[in-house]
Protein backbone atom coordinates (compact mmCIF):
# COMPACT_ATOMS: atom_id res chain seq x y z
CA UNK A 1 0.00 0.00 0.00
CA UNK A 2 1.20 3.58 -1.26
CA UNK A 3 1.24 6.45 1.46
CA UNK A 4 1.46 9.85 0.83
CA UNK A 5 3.28 12.79 2.76
CA UNK A 6 3.10 16.84 1.88
CA UNK A 7 5.60 18.87 2.51
CA UNK A 8 5.94 22.88 2.89
CA UNK A 9 8.68 24.92 1.70
CA UNK A 10 9.48 28.78 1.87
CA UNK A 11 12.96 30.52 0.83
CA UNK A 12 13.31 34.16 0.84
CA UNK A 13 16.25 36.35 -0.76
CA UNK A 14 17.11 39.76 -0.97
CA UNK A 15 18.16 41.54 -3.90
CA UNK A 16 22.22 42.27 -4.33
CA UNK A 17 23.64 44.86 -4.51
CA UNK A 18 23.87 46.54 -8.24
CA UNK A 19 27.27 46.16 -8.45
CA UNK A 20 27.46 42.59 -7.63
CA UNK A 21 26.73 41.52 -11.36
CA UNK A 22 24.17 38.31 -10.09
CA UNK A 23 21.91 37.19 -12.79
CA UNK A 24 17.69 37.00 -11.61
CA UNK A 25 17.13 33.30 -11.90
CA UNK A 26 13.58 32.44 -10.42
CA UNK A 27 12.31 28.56 -11.80
CA UNK A 28 15.76 28.24 -13.53
CA UNK A 29 14.73 30.73 -16.00
CA UNK A 30 16.58 33.84 -16.39
CA UNK A 31 15.03 37.47 -16.27
CA UNK A 32 15.80 40.82 -16.59
CA UNK A 33 16.97 42.84 -13.43
CA UNK A 34 19.36 42.32 -10.10
CA UNK A 35 20.16 39.19 -9.14
CA UNK A 36 19.10 37.98 -5.21
CA UNK A 37 21.87 37.34 -3.16
CA UNK A 38 22.87 34.35 -1.87
CA UNK A 39 25.60 31.29 -2.11
CA UNK A 40 24.40 29.42 -4.78
CA UNK A 41 22.47 31.28 -7.90
CA UNK A 42 19.70 32.46 -5.19
CA UNK A 43 16.87 30.94 -6.81
CA UNK A 44 14.03 31.47 -4.12
CA UNK A 45 11.58 29.25 -6.31
CA UNK A 46 13.95 26.65 -6.79
CA UNK A 47 15.00 26.52 -3.38
CA UNK A 48 11.07 26.58 -2.11
CA UNK A 49 10.51 23.60 -3.84
CA UNK A 50 13.37 21.72 -3.05
CA UNK A 51 12.47 22.28 1.01
CA UNK A 52 9.29 21.22 -0.08
CA UNK A 53 10.79 17.66 -1.81
CA UNK A 54 13.10 17.45 1.00
CA UNK A 55 10.25 18.31 3.87
CA UNK A 56 7.92 15.48 2.43
CA UNK A 57 10.45 12.82 2.46
CA UNK A 58 11.99 13.51 5.89
CA UNK A 59 15.09 14.78 4.54
CA UNK A 60 15.40 17.94 6.42
CA UNK A 61 16.45 20.92 4.92
CA UNK A 62 18.25 22.43 1.72
CA UNK A 63 20.89 23.59 4.30
CA UNK A 64 21.52 20.19 5.67
CA UNK A 65 21.80 19.08 1.62
CA UNK A 66 23.44 22.26 0.77
CA UNK A 67 25.27 24.08 3.25
CA UNK A 68 25.96 27.82 2.59
CA UNK A 69 29.15 27.24 3.82
CA UNK A 70 30.62 24.72 1.53
CA UNK A 71 32.50 26.29 -1.32
CA UNK A 72 31.10 23.30 -3.18
CA UNK A 73 28.20 24.77 -3.83
CA UNK A 74 28.83 28.81 -4.26
CA UNK A 75 27.05 29.93 -7.51
CA UNK A 76 25.19 26.43 -8.02
CA UNK A 77 22.64 25.81 -10.09
CA UNK A 78 19.29 25.48 -8.06
CA UNK A 79 17.79 23.34 -10.69
CA UNK A 80 20.65 20.82 -10.21
CA UNK A 81 20.18 20.71 -6.29
CA UNK A 82 16.38 20.03 -7.10
CA UNK A 83 17.32 17.02 -9.51
CA UNK A 84 19.53 16.09 -5.98
CA UNK A 85 16.66 16.51 -3.68
CA UNK A 86 14.42 14.64 -5.99
CA UNK A 87 16.73 11.73 -6.47
CA UNK A 88 17.77 11.29 -2.82
CA UNK A 89 13.43 11.19 -1.72
CA UNK A 90 13.49 8.36 -4.46
CA UNK A 91 16.67 7.24 -2.97
CA UNK A 92 14.53 6.63 0.32
CA UNK A 93 11.78 5.77 -1.70
CA UNK A 94 9.82 8.43 -2.13
CA UNK A 95 8.30 9.78 -5.79
CA UNK A 96 7.21 13.61 -6.16
CA UNK A 97 3.48 13.21 -7.24
CA UNK A 98 3.71 17.54 -8.16
CA UNK A 99 4.08 20.57 -6.72
CA UNK A 100 2.93 24.13 -6.30
CA UNK A 101 4.46 27.37 -5.84
CA UNK A 102 3.53 30.86 -5.28
CA UNK A 103 6.08 34.19 -5.72
CA UNK A 104 5.97 36.97 -3.75
CA UNK A 105 7.61 39.94 -5.68
CA UNK A 106 6.66 43.07 -7.07
CA UNK A 107 9.31 42.50 -9.25
CA UNK A 108 10.30 41.12 -12.08
CA UNK A 109 7.15 40.06 -13.37
CA UNK A 110 6.53 36.64 -13.44
CA UNK A 111 3.75 35.83 -15.55
CA UNK A 112 5.61 36.63 -19.36
CA UNK A 113 8.04 33.40 -18.39
CA UNK A 114 5.72 31.37 -16.11
CA UNK A 115 5.30 28.50 -18.82
CA UNK A 116 8.82 28.62 -19.32
CA UNK A 117 9.40 28.09 -15.20
CA UNK A 118 6.94 25.47 -15.13
CA UNK A 119 8.74 23.76 -17.79
CA UNK A 120 12.06 23.64 -16.14
CA UNK A 121 11.04 22.70 -12.76
CA UNK A 122 8.38 20.22 -13.65
CA UNK A 123 11.40 18.67 -15.85
CA UNK A 124 14.33 19.04 -12.77
CA UNK A 125 11.41 17.40 -10.46
CA UNK A 126 10.50 14.70 -12.78
CA UNK A 127 6.53 16.07 -12.09
CA UNK A 128 4.00 18.90 -12.66
CA UNK A 129 5.10 22.17 -11.26
CA UNK A 130 2.75 24.57 -11.05
CA UNK A 131 3.93 28.16 -10.70
CA UNK A 132 1.72 31.85 -9.76
CA UNK A 133 2.73 34.96 -8.47
CA UNK A 134 0.81 37.32 -6.54
CA UNK A 135 2.44 40.92 -5.16
CA UNK A 136 2.79 42.30 -1.94
CA UNK A 137 0.88 45.30 -2.79
CA UNK A 138 4.10 47.96 -1.46
CA UNK A 139 3.88 46.17 2.18
CA UNK A 140 6.84 44.94 3.88
CA UNK A 141 10.17 44.48 3.12
CA UNK A 142 9.13 42.55 -0.30
CA UNK A 143 6.29 45.35 -0.82
CA UNK A 144 9.60 48.10 -1.37
CA UNK A 145 11.06 45.64 -3.64
CA UNK A 146 13.93 44.71 -0.43
CA UNK A 147 13.89 41.02 -1.92
CA UNK A 148 11.41 38.17 -3.56
CA UNK A 149 9.81 34.80 -1.47
CA UNK A 150 8.63 31.60 -2.34
CA UNK A 151 6.37 29.41 -0.77
CA UNK A 152 5.83 25.67 -2.09
CA UNK A 153 3.99 22.46 -1.47
CA UNK A 154 5.22 19.50 -2.95
CA UNK A 155 2.98 15.76 -2.68
CA UNK A 156 5.03 12.76 -2.60
CA UNK A 157 3.99 9.07 -2.88
CA UNK A 158 5.98 6.00 -1.58
CA UNK A 159 5.55 3.55 0.63
CA UNK A 160 5.83 3.36 4.09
Amino acid sequence: MSAVRVGLGVDVHPFADDDAGRECVLGGVRFDGAGLAGHSDADVVAHAVCDAVAGAAGLGDLGSHFPDTDPQWKGADSLAMLREIVRRAADTGWRVLNADCTVIAERPRISPQRDAMIRALSEAAGAPVHVKATRPEGLGSLGRVEGIACLAVALLEGAE
